[in-house]
This record gives structure tokens, C-alpha cells and sequence, in this order.
């Protein structure tokens, strides 16, 4: 399921949706990008992801599924490769948005979104031409924190689960992120498919081994 609204409705504040993603710099898995509407009662302690514990989020995720308006969307990395990450950032945030409108069955008032700029002109399918971004937003707008535990928590399940079908990778300590670790068993082991291949050292791993395949 990718999006929801609460069992208790909306109430009657305004329809501001916070938005963040989860998973631009590893060098495998997917992007994952969540977009939340916060009702009442609002879970208490909501912040940036990165700032939060591992127990922390836990604990805030189904309370945020449970009690706030939400949609998710997930780009896989083959469909990074081929728009590159930043495109792929603008789908999921686009996709997100979007099941979570189609979820609520009407227009939000603001749309708020982690960073310096928005899908609009860069995703053909993004219709919230006033949205705002916010710089820090995570930690600035519960909103967008919100979102960004969302989207964080369901990306390392993700891996987590992607980590038992390719153990070597370390992924269920570095959700696909260029540690030592990672990087050993990349050079060792090669990519898989949810590696990233348009990710410089994945790349390099591709043209290595086509180099030592035409040298034999």
C-alpha cells in the first residue's frame, strides 16, 4: 500500500503536505520519497530522520501511518539510470504527492518540500505549481520531518530485505551507501542488479571488467 488517509479523518486544518525523500546517494537500491499530511492528535517528536535514532523512528513510523494522510513512491535504480538521480528524486516526489492527493480525494493548500527546489518545470506531471522548498525543511516543518522518517524507514526495510538476497554488501548496515565495506565487495564481488550503474564507482567496476574481459 502507498498512500493512506486516518481512520478519524483530517479535521479542519489547513491541507499543508510535507515532502522529503530517502536514498540519492547510495550506490544501490531505489529512491524513495514520501509526501504526509499531519492530522490530529499529531505524534509528538517529530524532527529530521538523520537526527533520530533508529528506535526513535521506529517508534514514529506507525504512529505517522496511523494517524496522518500519506502517500509513498519508490524509483527503482535501473529507472535512475536512465532519467539520472536527480530526475528520479523529481519522479518519486511527483508519484508521492500524487497517490497522496488521489488519497485525500482534494487539492492540498501548500505543498512543502525538503530542499532548494520542487518538481515543477522538471516532472511533467507535477501540478502544484506554488509549492515551496525549505532548505532544512526536515528539521524546520514537522510536515516534512514526517516525511522524511516515512521515507527513510521504509527505504532501509528495503535493503534490509534486499541484504538476504545479496548478503555481501553490508546492506543492512549501510542501506547501500559507499562504505569501505560496500565498496570491498563491489571491487570483489561485482554489481548487482540493484546496483546503480550510472554511479561513478559502480561504473568503474562495470569498465574494469570489461577491460580485463577484452585483455583475455
Amino acid at each position: 500500500m502507498f498512500s493512506a488517509t486516518p481512520q478519524n479523518g483530517l479535521g479542519a486544518a489547513p491541507l499543508v503536505v510535507g515532502v522529503d525523500e530517502a536514498g540519492r546517494g547510495p550506490l544501490a537500491g531505489p529512491v524513495v520519497a514520501a509526501a504526509v499530511v499531519l492530522c490530529k492528535p499529531c505524534p509528538g517528536g517529530l524532527d529530521d530522520s538523520k537526527k533520530l535514532s533508529a528506535k526513535r523512528r521506529g517508534a514514529l513510523e506507525p504512529q505517522i501511518r496511523a494517524r496522518c494522510a500519506w502517500g509513498l513512491a519508490v524509483v527503482e535504480p535501473a529507472e535512475i539510470d536512465r532519467l539520472n538521480i536527480f530526475h528520479a528524486t523529481m519522479q518519486a516526489m511527483t508519484l508521492a504527492v500524487t497517490r497522496l492527493v488521489d488519497a485525500l480525494a482534494c487539492e492540498p493548500d501548500a505543498v512543502l518540500i525538503d530542499g532548494n527546489m520542487t518538481p515543477h518545470g522538471r516532472n511533467p506531471a507535477w501540478r502544484w505549481a506554488q509549492a515551496r522548498p525549505i532548505v532544512g525543511g526536515d528539521g524546520k516543518e514537522r510536515c516534512i520531518g514526517a516525511a522524511s522518517i516515512l521515507a527513510k524507514e521504509y527505504r532501509d526495510r528495503l535493503m534490509r530485505e534486499a541484504a538476504r538476497q545479496h548478503p555481501h554488501y553490508g546492506w543492512e548496515r549501510n542501506a547501500g551507501y559507499g562504505t569501505a565495506e560496500h565498496l570491498e565487495a563491489l571491487r570483489t564481488r561485482g554489481p548487482t542488479p540493484l546496483h546503480r550503474r550510472s554511479f561513478a564507482p559502480v561504473a568503474q567496476v562495470d569498465l574494469f571488467a570489461e577491460g580485463a574481459a577484452s585483455a583475455a
